[in-house]
This record gives C-alpha cells, structure tokens and sequence, in this order.
C-alpha cells in the first residue's frame, strides 16, 4: 500500500491502485480507521511455548542482541539458558553452546567495525562476532559443534539494515554444515504494507562474503526496495529463496501481528536495535534519510534525534527549509533548528552547533522517506551545493540508483526520480506476497 503520491496521474496512476491492491489492506485500514493496539507473541515466546521441541536435546548456536526479547524483555539469551537447566516431561532440555553477534555487538552498544570474540557475562558462554570489517558468517569450527542455529534479530523494514546480511551468511554457512536454522519472527516497525524507493541496481547489490577482490556489501545484498514491507523471517524465505542458499529453514512466525500494524501497536517494548535509532519516529525516517549518511552532511547521529534531522556548519537551513515546505511532501514538514552532535560515531562535526533541517512527521501513513531523502539532497544542492559532497560508492549501495546522484544535484525533480521507481517496486510487492506469513 502506498499512500501521497501526488504526482500521480496516468500510468502511475494506475500503478498506485495496484500497488494498493497489492498490500492486502485490512478492513480497518481500508476504511481509514486506526488499527487499535494489540498483543503480539513474538517468535521467541512461540518458541518456547510451543515449539520447544524443534530444539529438545540438541545442542543450539544463537545469533541475536539486545533486541532479541520475548514480550516482557527477557532475552532470549536468557530464555535458552535457562531452558537448558530444566527438562519438562519427556521433552529433552536444548543446550545453548555458542552466541553470534552482529554489528554492534551482542548487547547492541558497539558502534564500530573490528568488533572483538567475548563472552557472556552473564552465561559465560562464548560470543563470536560477525561483524569484522564487515559481515562475516560464522566460523565453521563451531558450526561443527552444533545441531541447530536459531536467529533473533530486529530488522528495521528498510534495505541498508545489516542485521539481514548477518542472517544471510550464517543461513548460507549453515547450509553447508547441514545446520537447520530456526529464524524467530519480529514485526516489521513501520508496518508491511508500506514499500516504496528504488530497487538496488543489480550492479551494486553483492551477497558474497569478503574475497581479495570483492569486499562484503552488507547493506546492499540484492535489487529490493528501500523500504520492502516484509518481516525477518518473510526476509529469510525470501532470500534462502532468490539467493539459492539452500538452508534448512524453519520460521517460527509472530502471534498477532498484522500487516498494518506499527510498533508501537504491537505492545512489545522498543528497544535501540542499534546506538543510533532512538525511535520508532527515526525508524519511519531511515528508509530515505540514511542517503545522506554518503555525504558530508550529518544525520543528527550524537543527538536524541538521529535521522530526524541533518545539518552542517555550511548549511543555509532556512532557504533549504524553504524549499522543502515548498514541495508538500505527504506527512512531513520541515523546521530550521541548530543541534550539536556529541560523540556522533559518523565523526561528523562533534561539538560544533549546526544549522540543521528538522522533519517533523505530521501523517505516519502517509510518510514516504525516500522522497524526504531525495529531497533533501536536492535542497541542499540547490542551496549549497558548492559545500556538498557525495562519497560516489556509499551512495550508489545506500541508494541503490546511481544515475540518481548526477541527476539530484543537477537539479532535477526529485519527485520525478522517485515516480520511475514506482513500477519495479509494485512488481516487487507483487512478486514478494508468495512469502508473506502474515495478513
């Protein structure tokens, strides 16, 4: 379902009733109501309940981190451990081995590259990290002494998120191993039926580990959309699916989530699936507003706000703001206002005020980041342009168009970019329904 586009006429006019057609809108949201806040069991919860016996007596490798909780915020780590100090009935107890972490770490504080092996201080069990210069798949030495891998790790619904190539390259590792992998559902924070921006461009995506020749591409592993719509485990089947991986997967699905449903609806407790994504208000953003993280533009990381606003020392805010409000993006508005990062892991201009463009979300629904981030990068173009700068690699695999860069700072309609995507992104929407889980 996408929502505001209010360019459309013609063809993409068209485009847009299939591509709400497509989204398998429920009642409540086909007549415009909210959707009321309900209790959803995530995949963890499922697991333990009712599904224990996938892992009786076996000998199980988790990768997961902080946001790996059942619906109470007991970890996962925990659960498992736990679990393995009791036998109930006649099913045998699962013994938790070995723990996998992804990019910032198993407790999600890290916000680095080069991330160190440890150990649980809690268990004491060892934790490897998968997440090096980039990502990494597990080493096969511990693979060799497992019976099972599960996965519990929250995506963000948007294409850069690298947790989804964590899950990748572990499934890819375990198929060679023989190693079924249980992947535990989590909802997609901003919902399942919004999916806009442009597809990777096949040029760019790379799902391969490190070689000397080509290095590991974790937030841009295959031609999806910006902002795909789907859950971690619909995101396992899809790719174990296209990428031809070949694992043994099992996904434990959600209990009562919906397709329209945001986070916040879910009853689950937010917890920062990374340093720097404080909200589900910075989750909405992301999709679009992570393009800038290829410039020399700060997206508020060391801030409260990270990815509700950007700014540089450099910026005519005002006249930028100007422009954006200018252009009546659905669901936004633009603000002019000074902020100081503070120890931003980007390094972009720590302890210096800013002149910065706050976006202030008005409609949720009908919010479509990308446009917010085209935009962005076409008002700070026109305003500053000589300022400006675009690093060309980082900005071809978090965008995923590269004609998208010459044209944007050439001045170009950025709302014209973002219409010719539109026909791909309803073909993947189409094409992506074989794996949904859930209605």
């Amino acid at each position: 379902m996408m929502h505001g586009y209010v360019r459309a006429g013609g063809v993409m006019a068209v485009l847009l009733v299939l591509a709400c057609v497509s989204g398998a809108a429920t009642p409540e949201a086909e007549a415009g109501g909210a959707v009321r806040s309900g209790h959803v069991r995530p995949g963890i919860t499922v697991l333990m309940t009712d599904s224990i016996s996938l892992i009786a007596g076996k000998r199980v490798g988790l990768l997961t981190n902080q946001t790996g909780i059942d619906e109470h915020g007991r970890s996962d780590i925990d659960l498992l451990y736990q679990a393995g100090t009791r036998t109930t009935g006649d099913v045998a107890a699962p013994r938790l081995t070995a723990l996998f972490s992804p990019e910032h770490g198993i407790r999600g504080t890290e916000d680095h590259t080069n991330l160190a092996n440890g150990r649980d201080a809690r268990t004491g069990l060892p934790v490897f990290s998968l997440y090096g210069a980039t990502t990494l798949p597990p080493p096969d030495s511990v693979l060799d002494r497992l019976d099972v891998l599960v996965i519990d790790l929250q995506d963000l619904g948007a294409r850069p998120w690298t947790y989804v190539a964590s899950m990748v390259y572990t499934m890819r590792r375990a198929a060679r191993h023989g190693l079924p992998v249980l992947v535990l559902d989590r909802p997609n924070p901003i919902t399942g039926v919004h999916v806009e921006g442009p597809l990777l461009d096949s040029t760019v995506a790379y799902a391969g580990s490190q070689t000397a020749t080509r290095s590991a591409t974790p937030t841009s592993l295959y031609p999806i959309p910006s902002r795909h719509g789907l859950t971690m485990g619909e995101l396992a089947l899809y790719y174990n699916d296209v990428l031809h991986l070949g694992a043994t997967l099992h996904v434990i699905r959600m209990q009562g989530w919906r397709r329209t449903m945001w986070f916040d609806e879910t009853g689950l407790p937010w917890v920062r699936p990374s340093p720097n994504m404080p909200s589900l208000a910075s989750a909405t953003l992301y999709p679009g507003v992570v393009w800038l993280e290829s410039t020399n533009v700060s997206v508020g990381r060391g801030t409260a706000d990270a990815f509700q606003q950007v700014g540089a020392p450099w910026l005519d805010a005002r006249r930028a703001v100007d422009l954006l409000n200018d252009r009546n993006l659905s669901g936004v508005r633009f603000e002019a206002r000074r902020f100081t990062p503070h120890h931003p892991t980007d390094e972009k201009y720590g302890g210096r005020e800013l002149q910065g463009i706050h976006i202030v979300i008005t409609d949720r629904e009908r919010v479509q980041a990308t446009r917010v981030g085209a935009a962005l990068i076409w008002a700070i173009g026109r305003t500053n342009g000589d300022s400006l700068r675009i690093r060309i690699k980082s900005f071809n695999q978090l965008v995923g168009m590269p004609s998208a860069r010459e044209a944007l700072l050439s001045g170009a309609d950025p709302d014209s970019l973002i219409d010719a995507t539109l026909p791909a992104v309803v073909r993947f929407q189409e094409e992506s329904r074989k794996y949904w889980l859930y209605k």
